[in-house]
């Protein structure tokens, strides 16, 4: 996105706005699963369309977000969805400042708003860990490694005081340098299909075990 662009739809709420709007209004029983995020969460449809394909699953993951974004537009992207579960993930673009300085608590202030509003509508949350990184390439010399274990380590204590489910997509990915592991990612940062493949597991898991609850 050009900044003009960024300027004119910041949330870019324009992504999904026709797929939102074609989407089949749900069956009785029917359940749906969206999956809210930034790049990690996009890209797995792309490297992983199989995992997708014949599921109740949605992918409103856009590359480069940080969280007040997701915040902005996640009525749209998930709340009017009326799904029965999110799968969130969120952060790590705010750690490399993506849109501008940010504590740790104002990235999980926007975590737990977007917890909160989907609590309000019916809507469980899964929250996940933020992926292992030790440093980004768009912003280097950053260093986030340790500020991505504090995060999750807020994000977790959380949702234990709340009931919500904890998802740690970081241990099963972390490598000695509490980094990504070489064998999950090509740049460091974003998984490959090998990583999606650890990913996957775990998440489906979680969501089974979330619906045989409801």
């Amino acid at each position: 996105m050009g900044n003009k662009l960024q300027l004119q739809d910041w949330p870019y709420l324009k992504k999904y706005q026709k797929e939102n709007a074609n989407l089949p209004i749900l069956e009785s029983g029917e359940k749906r699963i969206v999956f809210m995020g930034d790049s990690i969460t996009e890209f797995w449809s792309v490297l992983c369309p199989e995992f997708f394909d014949g599921k109740p699953y949605i992918n409103r993951g856009i590359s480069g977000q940080t969280s007040p974004q997701m915040l902005i537009r996640f009525r749209a992207d998930v709340i009017d969805l009326k799904p029965s579960i999110v799968v969130l993930l969120a952060g790590a673009n705010d750690i490399a400042e993506n849109t501008g300085p940010s504590t740790l608590e104002m990235i999980t202030d926007n975590i737990f708003s977007m917890a909160e509003l989907a609590k309000v509508h019916q809507i469980k949350v899964i929250l996940c860990s933020v992926l292992p990184a030790y440093d980004f390439d768009w912003r280097p010399n950053s260093f986030p490694a340790e500020k991505i274990i504090q995060l999750n380590k807020m994000i977790k204590e959380y949702a234990d005081a709340n009931e919500i489910m904890f998802l740690d997509y970081h241990s099963a990915l972390v490598d000695e340098r509490k980094g990504l592991d070489a064998n999950f990612t090509d740049d460091e940062v974003h998984p490959n299909k090998k990583g999606y493949e650890v990913m996957a597991p775990l998440v489906e898991k979680a969501i089974n075990e979330m619906l045989s609850n409801q």
